[in-house]
C-alpha cells in the first residue's frame, strides 16, 4: 500500500481531481441496454466493480471500448453499444461478485421483451423472524421481518423470493440495517456529526481503531523476520496454522490481513501503521 506523509508548517493548497462515484457508474452502465445507439460515459472510476460490470455487459452482446486518456480526463472514458443482444442470461461467476448486477434486469426486460434469467447466488440466511404483520392472516398486506444474513445477500431479492415461495408478489418498502459485521447501529454517527467533523471538529471517539473491524477474524502473532516478509508482500511457507483468513500482528500493531492455505501465507491487504 502507498503512504502519504505530510509534514506540518505549511498550508496545503491546490486541487485534487476526483473520479465519478462507483454507485452512480454502476447505475448508468446498464442504460446502454436500452438503445442501439452508442452510450459514452466519462470519468468512470478505475475500480474492479466497473471492470466486472463491463464484462457482464459483454456477455449480453454489448460492445465496449475504452478511449485513450486525455489531459482533462481523470477517470476512464467508456463507450458501450448494444446493437444486438446475443443473450439474456448472466453467468454466475460474474453475478456472484456484484450485487449491482441486479440493475440489468429492468433494461434487459424492456429491450428483450422476455423474462431475464439471473443465476441464483449462494448466500446463508442465519435467522429470519416475523416481527409484525398488517392485514388479516389469510391475506396479509405486509410483514416486517428481521433477517440475519451472510455477506452478499441482497435483501430486496430475499423479499421477492419469500413472496414467490408463498405464491404472491412482494417488494421492500422499508429497510433498516441494525448491524454490519462487528459494527452496531448504536455506534453509528449522524450525518450532522459527520458534517461537523468535515468542518474541523475533533474526531474524539468517532473514529474507531482498525482492530474494531477485525474482531471476528483470528489474530496471528508473527516474529520480526516474518513481519518484515509480510510488509514486503512476500509469501511465507511452512505455516502450521489452519487454512483461513487472519490478521497478522507485530506485537500489538496490525500488519496485514493474510490468508493461509496449505501451509502458505499470502498477504491479502497490508496496513501502514
Amino acid at each position: 500500500m502507498d503512504k502519504i506523509i505530510i509534514r506540518g508548517g505549511q498550508k496545503l493548497a491546490g486541487s485534487v481531481p476526483v473520479s465519478g462515484a462507483k454507485n452512480a457508474a454502476l447505475t448508468l452502465l446498464p442504460c446502454a441496454l436500452l438503445t442501439e445507439e452508442p452510450l459514452t460515459l466519462r470519468n468512470l472510476p478505475r475500480l474492479a466493480d466497473v471492470d466486472g460490470f463491463q464484462h457482464l455487459m459483454n456477455q449480453f452482446g454489448v460492445s465496449t471500448a475504452i478511449a485513450g486518456a486525455r489531459p482533462e480526463d481523470f477517470g476512464r472514458v467508456m463507450t458501450l453499444q448494444a446493437t444486438r443482444l446475443t443473450s439474456s442470461t448472466a453467468p454466475y461467476d460474474l453475478v456472484r461478485k456484484m450485487r449491482a448486477s441486479i440493475l440489468v434486469l429492468g433494461p434487459l426486460l424492456a429491450r428483450a421483451g422476455e423474462a431475464v434469467e439471473l443465476p441464483a447466488r449462494a448466500v446463508t440466511i442465519h435467522a429470519l423472524a416475523v416481527m409484525a404483520t398488517e392485514g388479516p392472516e389469510e391475506a396479509l398486506a405486509s410483514a416486517t421481518l428481521r433477517a440475519h444474513v451472510s455477506k452478499g445477500t441482497y435483501i430486496r431479492s430475499l423479499a421477492r423470493d419469500i413472496a414467490l415461495a408463498l405464491g404472491s408478489c412482494g417488494h421492500v418498502t422499508w429497510l433498516h440495517r441494525e448491524k454490519a459485521g462487528p459494527f452496531r447501529l448504536e455506534q453509528a454517527i449522524s450525518l450532522d456529526k459527520l458534517n461537523e467533523i468535515g468542518q474541523g471538529r475533533p474526531l474524539g471517539t468517532s473514529m474507531l481503531p482498525l482492530e474494531a473491524g477485525l474482531v471476528d477474524i483470528p489474530a496471528l502473532s508473527l516474529d520480526p523476520q516474518a513481519v518484515a516478509a509480510v510488509r514486503q508482500g512476500r509469501v511465507l511457507c511452512g505455516m502450521a496454522q489452519a487454512d483461513g483468513l487472519y490478521w497478522a500482528l507485530d506485537g500489538d500493531v496490525p500488519v496485514a490481513l493474510v490468508r493461509l492455505e496449505g501451509g502458505s501465507m499470502k498477504v491479502e491487504r497490508g496496513f501502514n501503521l
